[in-house]
């Protein structure tokens, strides 16, 4: 006598049959690359790096700064030494940051800016985010916040600076310097109004 497939197997294949099919019938065209997640676009860039021995022997007065937009790096150098080497994100296409010999204007541990930010209510909440004051319409019972911007080194008069501030792996502020926290904090601990900064064109 012929001994029969229980039912439950032969459901399971089918199904494992359909799924393979739809997994075929799905499969990405040759060529397409699938979409890279943010996380991967900042590993592109290298860590900050820090030459603890020179740091230890500096003053303000010692030191310069040179960005450079092209690599988008900012170093704190004694000379023609690195002494910290940091990631930035510098201005995107249509706001990209000026470029030319500066100097800090000013430091502020805690600035806002107050041409970029969100509308919020009366309890705090964020109504519309990351809008231009000077553009943006408020909605009505909200406020304009500026974003913050920790660690702030004024680079011009029109608002530019160096600061703390998300960093994608490539230009993406409005003009402004972004850094990752340590390498800000770095840079502000260790410069003073006056220091100079080169800031060298992308090309």
């Amino acid at each position: 006598m012929r001994k029969r497939f229980p039912k439950l197997i032969i459901a399971n294949a089918i199904l494992f049959c359909a799924i393979a099919a739809d997994a075929q019938f799905f499969k990405p065209k040759s060529g397409l690359q699938p979409m890279r997640s943010a996380v991967d676009l900042i590993k592109k860039q290298a860590p900050l790096r820090v030459n603890q021995a020179l740091l230890a022997k500096i003053s303000p007065g010692d030191v310069h700064v040179i960005i450079s937009l092209g690599k988008q790096r900012a170093y704190l150098m004694v000379g023609e030494e690195i002494v910290v080497d940091s990631p930035i994100s510098s201005g995107k296409q249509g706001h990209t940051s000026p470029s030319g010999s500066m100097h800090i204007l000013e430091k502020d541990p805690n600035h806002f800016s107050s041409l970029y930010g969100d509308f919020v209510d009366s309890s705090g909440r964020i109504v519309r985010a990351g809008v231009s004051m000077h553009i943006d319409a408020a909605p009505s019972g909200t406020h304009f916040q500026g974003a913050a911007m920790k660690w702030f080194m004024r680079l011009t008069d029109e608002g530019v600076g160096m600061h703390v501030g998300i960093l994608p792996g490539y230009p993406a502020s409005h003009g402004c310097i972004r850094m990752p926290s340590d390498g800000a904090k770095l840079f502000y601990d260790h410069v003073k109004v006056g220091t100079a900064v080169e800031v060298q064109p992308a090309a």
